[in-house]
């Protein structure tokens, strides 16, 4: 099975940025890639998903300030967050999506927090 390890994660002011990163212990090209979140008290969010091909989709609240890419060559998975909201706070995971209800992998997760 891929392992995860999410990464990059911290605390930052309104409006600035932070860059999450996702390292398998497996080949992910085969695989669809997401990063989901959850804040205290509200349900988990798809944040972004991208392709096999790189194909990028993005929930609504973050488009336009976030990006997510893949370095298959690396078995990475990043997440470019910029123009960072308080809303944005969260625990982030990354998902291998295996295309079966509940049958992917994820990650430890990693904090973000923003604040001022």
């Amino acid at each position: 099975q891929v392992q995860l390890v999410e990464s990059g994660g911290g605390s930052v002011q309104p409006g600035g940025s932070l860059r999450l990163s996702c390292v398998a212990s497996g080949s992910i090209f085969r695989y669809v890639m997401d990063w989901y979140r959850q804040a205290p008290g509200k349900q988990r969010e798809l944040v972004a998903t991208v392709s096999i091909g790189g194909t990028t989709n993005y929930a609504d609240s973050v488009k336009g300030r976030f990006t997510i890419s893949r370095d298959n060559a690396k078995n990475t998975v990043y997440l470019q967050m910029d123009s960072l909201k308080p809303e944005d706070t969260a625990v982030y995971w990354c998902h291998v999506n295996r295309g079966v209800l509940n049958g992917g992998y994820w990650g430890q997760g990693t904090q973000v927090t923003v604040s001022s």
